[in-house]
Order: structure tokens, then sequence, then C-alpha cells
């Protein structure tokens, strides 16, 4: 990896939330902030509906007897595969659980910063939420599905 890949390379971030009924919830995703500055919003803008179009089609579609459907796609981004090399950092406690899950494979990977905390970059095959080209992707797989 270049120095530039790592500087810009954002770090993996993760949310412990306790649900209603008493389970616990791990969401996973990426600080996206360090890739704005090497990237332009043309490259990983998706198309957006406006929100004047959104509030006609709401006006209208009752009109019309238009039957409207809302949907949850999980893990939706993971679906979209990245189309260029983008590199994650996992830092300390999530660098030595990746780390375990197989030893053998990442510990020869593993780098420790000034304060011998250790860090593991990774590149990405999936899109991830919060990395700035994830929407776009995930945008363009499920247009692409739609239309065959």
């Amino acid at each position: 990896m270049t120095y530039d890949e790592r500087k810009n390379a954002p770090s993996y971030l993760m949310f412990l939330k306790e649900k209603q009924d008493g389970t616990i919830k791990v969401c996973g995703c990426a600080d996206g902030r360090p890739q704005r500055q090497c990237t332009s919003k043309e490259e990983v803008s998706a198309p957006m509906v406006s929100l004047e179009a959104m509030m006609i089609s709401c006006a209208i579609d009752p009109k019309e007897n238009s039957y409207v459907v809302v949907t949850n796609i999980p893990g939706a981004f993971l679906h979209a595969d990245m189309e260029n090399n983008v590199h994650m950092l996992f830092k300390g406690t999530k660098a030595k659980l990746i780390i375990k899950l197989e030893p053998s494979l990442y510990r020869r990977y593993i780098w420790y910063d000034k304060k011998e905390k250790p860090m593991l970059y990774v590149q990405l095959k999936k899109a991830l939420y919060s990395t700035l080209q994830a929407e776009l992707l995930f945008w363009k797989l499920l247009s692409n599905t739609l239309q065959e």
C-alpha cells in the first residue's frame, strides 16, 4: 500500500445497541471522512429524488389510487461489489478480533502504531456502509437488476 492509501483508508466503526427485547445489535460501518479529501462528488454521487418530486408524488398517488410500497433490503450495500481498490483500517481490539478468526493468515499483516496498538489494513471486496462509493454502487446494482 502507498502512503496515500494508508492515509485515506477509513477506519472501521462498530456500535452496540440494546434492542427493546433485550438482545444486542451490532452495527458496523466505515468512517468515510478521510475519503472526502481525495474523492470528488461526481465520482460517488448516486441519483436522488428531489424533495419537491417526492411531495408531488405523495399528493398524486392517493388521487390515482396508486399503491405505494416501502421496503428495506438488509445488508443492501454488501450486495454490491467494489469497483476500485478501497482499503479500510481495523485498529486496536477490532484488529485483535480479526486476527483471532484466522491467526496464521492475518498475523503477518499486523502493524503497530506508536502506542503499540495493533492495526490491520484490509481491501474491501464489497461496498460497505459509509464508504463514499457505497450508495452509487448499490444504486447501479439495483437499477441494472430492475432493468433486467
